[in-house]
């Protein structure tokens, strides 16, 4: 099979909605947390399903990690932070992107799209503000996926302006995201540091970095996006990277390279091959002193950049291996070498939690944490997790997708396969894509975009299926 450019199956823009739709109180009662892409996404799925839900949003702003400064104190987005896959392939399916934006769109565009899609839908009016969910507690342990989803089985705390309240929910939607726990080395480096130490989720943009002696530790977007940003306003910038990474450029021909696919039914060595001739056609950065790579192009959740190459070509950007030690206004590395530094930034990633759940209940130790189709976990029915997943592409239709799933589920026109068929296809589906990527935190969650979409899109007819089997004409589970 040959790759050739994907053709994105985006409807055109659907109609807004000129009135409210009344929510039908028979159906279950929901609780969504969080009102970022994944939070909107099963909002408006609930939503035009007339499933009655309460949407609880920790800022004052929809748009989560897209959102500058968010109010909500979560964000990471920073000024010159654009989106690593192309609009067409992030757009919801039928909200598509402006046509003037740019096929990478910068934050604050991503931001009013997703301010648009809200009142384009009319749903911002399900949304409450400036609430924070600090309990979720299950009512009862007894439940199997197979129960009726009719009875409460969910006890959530959330705190707003006028106190804290609690309800029961029939199930619960976490859209909390999972790029706002920032993880830190542990342990911490030996030695000491005299200057200033920021996570890269605290880095806003240029001002923080103009001047200063920066080491910027990371190899993923972050990392480069900020070391490109440094190497242009700072005194001196060194990157240091403990494992190297193939860094693929954004266009392929002229075209966004994410736009180059295949189907979902593909098997995988297809979008292997896909990532290998990005790879093949990028120049290797490891030429220019970053470390090589030790795994093949497919193996690893891609990383993008257009300006790095330049920068290392030009020494404002001084590459690096791991750190040894901090000593003082040094920073010492595994090959004897030392920078200069004042101010270090952790390009280091993010750590899954959920500060509203019992770690007894529902935890991610190191960052794993196997669900079923990336969305249930067959020992806590009623609980759905929306956007918990990295893929090879952007969360949105992904989020979108599982939520419209969830809508099937909670109408009574979606019903579970057995149990014991649930778990053997998680535990199998997580097996698979360990084995795809190398072991690390930043890929316990990784799955390819289009495969994911085609196997869930396939779940998803099963279980209408299994619905009409088991369900009589005009009645719901």
């Amino acid at each position: 099979m040959s790759l050739v450019p994907y053709l994105v199956l985006q409807r055109h823009r659907a109609p807004a909605l000129t009135g409210r739709l009344e929510p039908d109180e028979s159906l279950p009662r929901v609780c969504i947390i969080g009102a970022g892409s994944s939070g909107l996404a099963a909002a408006k799925a609930l939503y035009e399903a007339r499933v009655p839900f309460d949407c609880f949003e920790m800022g004052s702003v929809v748009g989560g990690n897209w959102v500058l400064d968010n109010p909500n104190g979560q964000s990471a987005c920073y000024e010159t932070l654009e989106i690593n896959t192309s609009g067409r392939r992030m757009a919801f399916s039928d909200f598509p992107m402006p046509p003037d934006y740019p096929p990478y769109a910068r934050h604050d565009q991503v931001a009013a799209y997703f301010e648009a899609y809200v009142d384009h839908f009319g749903f911002r009016h399900t949304i409450t503000f400036d609430t924070k969910v600090t309990s979720v507690e299950p009512l009862t342990r007894d439940l199997t996926l197979a129960d009726p989803v009719e009875q409460p089985r969910w006890r959530v705390t959330a705190e707003g302006p006028d106190g804290a309240t609690t309800r029961e929910y029939a199930a619960v939607v976490v859209a909390n995201g999972h790029h706002w726990d920032a993880r830190w080395p542990d342990p911490p480096y030996p030695g000491t540091f005299d200057g200033e130490q920021i996570h890269s989720h605290d880095y806003r943009g240029a001002e923080q970095l103009r001047g200063r002696d920066v080491v910027v530790v990371g190899s993923g977007n972050s990392a480069l996006d900020i070391a490109c940003v440094a190497g242009k306003v700072a005194r001196t910038t060194t990157l240091s990277q403990r494992r190297g990474q193939w860094v693929l450029r954004k266009f392929t021909a002229g075209i966004p390279s994410d736009q180059i696919a295949a189907p979902g039914w593909a098997p995988w060595l297809v979008t292997r091959a896909r990532l290998r001739i990005g790879a093949l056609t990028s120049s290797k950065v490891s030429k220019l002193g970053l470390p090589k790579p030790l795994h093949r192009p497919s193996e690893s959740h891609p990383v993008q950049s257009e300006e790095i190459r330049d920068l290392l070509k030009s020494g404002r950007v001084t590459p690096r291996p791991a750190i040894e030690r901090l000593a003082g206004d040094q920073v010492v590395f595994s090959d004897g070498t030392s920078a200069p530094a004042d101010l270090i930034v952790w390009a280091t990633g993010y750590r899954v939690t959920f500060p509203f759940l019992a770690p007894d209940l529902l935890a991610a130790p190191g960052n794993n944490l196997p669900l079923w189709k990336r969305v249930v976990h067959p020992d806590l029915p009623g609980l759905y997790l929306v956007g918990l997943l990295q893929p090879i592409g952007a969360v949105m239709p992904l989020a979108e997708a599982q939520s419209r799933w969830i809508a099937e589920v909670l109408t009574g026109s979606y019903v579970f396969p057995p149990a014991d068929e649930v778990r053997s296809q998680m535990l199998a589906d997580h097996e698979r894509n360990a084995r795809h990527f190398y072991a690390s935190q930043r890929h316990t969650m990784e799955v390819d975009f289009d495969r994911y979409l085609w196997d869930l899109a396939r779940e998803r007819r099963k279980g209408r299926r299994r619905a009409e089997r088991r369900i009589p004409a005009g009645s719901r589970a």
